[in-house]
């Protein structure tokens, strides 16, 4: 399987303690820590790490998530959910990984 740059390399960083109002608009491999009130897309993978809090729509190519989101989650490729994650919204994807003790509320 080949790689595509934007798979492994981190193009976007929103750190710990970042808080962000209003929609964003990346392009490639997104890391989100901090807080976003706002809908969120990107072209490439995106990973939200368990201390970040979206209240928005999450988009992207495939999606890992560890924190809060309180919106719709869309990512064709394939969603990871870890035992630390909460997600409040319906998710689209062709792909579904639920740790154990996931918080979610919403369809699928």
């Amino acid at each position: 399987m080949a790689f595509n740059k934007d798979d492994v390399s981190i193009n976007s960083l929103i750190g710990i303690g970042s808080a962000i109002t209003g929609d964003i608009k990346f392009t490639g491999f997104v890391t989100v820590h901090g807080d976003i009130n706002g809908n969120i897309e990107t072209s490439g993978k995106i990973i939200v790490g368990e201390k970040a809090r979206i209240k928005g729509n999450v988009t992207a190519k495939s999606a890992i998530i560890g924190g809060i989101v309180e919106g719709n989650v869309t990512a064709p490729e394939g969603i990871q959910l870890f035992e630390t994650a909460a997600v409040v919204g319906d998710l689209a994807t062709k792909h579904l990984l639920l740790a154990d003790n996931v918080l979610f509320h919403g369809h699928c």
